[in-house]
């Protein structure tokens, strides 16, 4: 039961600063492309790979706030669900090309913070 609400508390703090990020950088560079989705998912990627090594392999905190943390707020944090619907917003609206910048960066992106968080955590 505590697995459940450690997971769900995580989870709302996510969810409230996805928005709180998305939003200012939607602010900062505009809404002509999904910015702000991908910078919730390049952070939530390199702290995925970062606390993936604290959390798992250094074993330093409890089970509950590793599922707090990384199921409940990085679940509800990166937006894989917004992400799929702006991608496929931008091929109705005629703009494949972004789209596929979409796809291309966020893959790249994600996929390198990760490995730069599970790098950065190594080091520590």
């Amino acid at each position: 039961m505590w697995h459940i609400l450690a997971i769900a508390s995580g989870g709302a703090l996510g969810a409230v600063a996805r928005f709180g990020v998305s939003t200012g950088v939607y602010r900062l560079f505009g809404r002509d492309f999904p910015w702000g989705t991908l910078a919730v998912n390049g952070l939530g990627s390199y702290a995925m790979g970062l606390l993936f090594v604290v959390f798992l392999e250094r074993g330093l905190v409890t089970p509950e706030l590793r599922a707090a943390v990384l199921v409940g707020f990085l679940g509800s944090f990166t937006t894989f669900s917004t992400f799929s619907l702006e991608t496929l917003t931008l091929v109705e609206q005629g703009e494949v090309a972004r789209a596929l910048l979409n796809v291309s960066s966020s893959l790249v992106l994600c996929l390198a913070a990760c490995w730069a968080g599970i790098i950065s955590a190594r080091l520590l």
